[in-house]
């Protein structure tokens, strides 16, 4: 079908600037007129033109008359930069093609709304179930006012993230290792907690051999242990926040903030309080890197979208060796939280299994 057609292109470029854009979502559009693609765009940065600008730019005076693809609905209102549905309009657009509507409340079908009292043939619709995974970051964000939530763990073939002894350096493959780099580049920040920190003392930043963006590093620590010579807090690559508990020691916390670190004390060391403070942050995207019982408490409060496991072709057994997910766990079967797998693909020698939560 012609126009799923023209909709995959677009969705392609958006997937082309997908995790640079936060807190704006990727957006792709494709200007379409006498069966020729004469325009295309996509938005590459929040604060710079909309899809629809870029690909209307491209066009210039032959927009009348033709047709537009948009992966999101057009927006209405003025932000940082002016509405695409009246640029849409003054150009004199035919047709307009969407695939998802916007859930953004300063939007929410207002733009299908003016385009269509303008005159404009406007379907939704188009390859809604592709638009709808590639946004699902955003429409998180834009519902919950929290960041879309990614746990990341490395296992043995047989469920273990370490030895006995607690020795885990390393249960993966380089290129395992740089695919994770990768991962972090792709999020606005990364979160782990103070015991995964005094053991390893990781730079938590994307070392990638051409570069690639740093994620925000977050660290729970409540009463404020972290070492101010440490990694996290002495490497500037990235920024780094603390969140600790509202008794942690002061004199800890001056040291740490000349060091260039932001400490946040939270009443209650939650991971409700600490998602909600990262939401007001316009973090979008959040990779959850830590260990056990961390991960248990993002487990246990429902608080995560998407798990992403390598699995190494390696065995440790014994029965004391941690596993990924620490606490008590849940009682029964029936209580376990349904995830559904979404893809496996071979990293070098270790397999990379994608996962995405079940609402039902």
């Amino acid at each position: 079908m012609q126009d799923n057609y023209y909709m995959n292109i677009a969705l392609t470029l958006a997937k082309g600037a997908a995790y640079q854009t936060s807190p704006n979502p990727p957006v792709g559009a494709v200007v379409v007129k006498d069966g020729r693609i004469i325009g295309m765009g996509a938005h590459l940065k929040a604060g710079e033109a909309h899809a629809e600008v870029a690909a209307l730019t491209m066009v210039g005076d032959h927009a009348k008359g033709a047709d537009i693809y948009v992966t999101l609905e057009p927006c209405a209102h003025f932000g940082k930069t002016p509405p695409c549905a009246d640029l849409i309009i003054e150009k004199g657009i035919r047709r307009v093609f969407i695939a998802a509507v916007d859930p953004n409340p300063l939007v929410g079908g207002k733009g299908i709304d003016k385009m269509r009292a303008a005159g404009i043939d406007v379907t939704t619709g188009i390859c809604e179930k592709e638009a709808h995974t590639l946004l699902a970051p955003f429409f998180q964000f834009i519902q919950t006012k929290r960041p879309y939530i990614t746990i990341k763990t490395a296992v043995t073939a047989d469920g273990k993230t370490a030895a006995y002894t607690g020795h885990s350096r390393w249960i993966t493959s380089d290129a395992a290792r740089e695919d994770v780099h990768l991962l972090r580049s792709q999020h606005d920040a990364i979160l782990t907690g103070i015991g995964t920190v005094l053991i390893d003392n990781p730079l938590l930043t994307s070392r990638l051999p051409r570069g690639g963006k740093n994620p925000i590093r977050v660290l729970l620590d409540t009463h404020l242990r972290v070492p101010v010579d440490f990694h996290i807090i002495q490497n500037k690559e990235a920024k780094t926040i603390i969140f600790c508990a509202s008794d942690a020691q002061t004199k800890k916390q001056r040291a740490l903030e000349d060091a260039g670190v932001t400490i946040i004390r939270l009443p209650n060391m939650s991971v409700d309080a600490v998602l909600d403070e990262l939401g007001k942050m316009d973090i979008m995207t959040l990779l959850v890197e830590a260990g056990a019982e961390i991960n248990a408490s993002f487990l246990d409060s429902g608080s995560f979208n998407k798990l992403i496991m390598y699995v190494a072709p390696k065995l440790i057994g014994g029965k004391s060796a941690p596993s990924s997910f620490g606490g008590l766990g849940r009682s029964v079967m029936t209580e376990a939280l349904p995830i559904e797998f979404t893809s496996v693909e071979m990293i070098g020698p270790d397999l990379k299994i994608v996962a995405e939560r079940r609402n039902d």
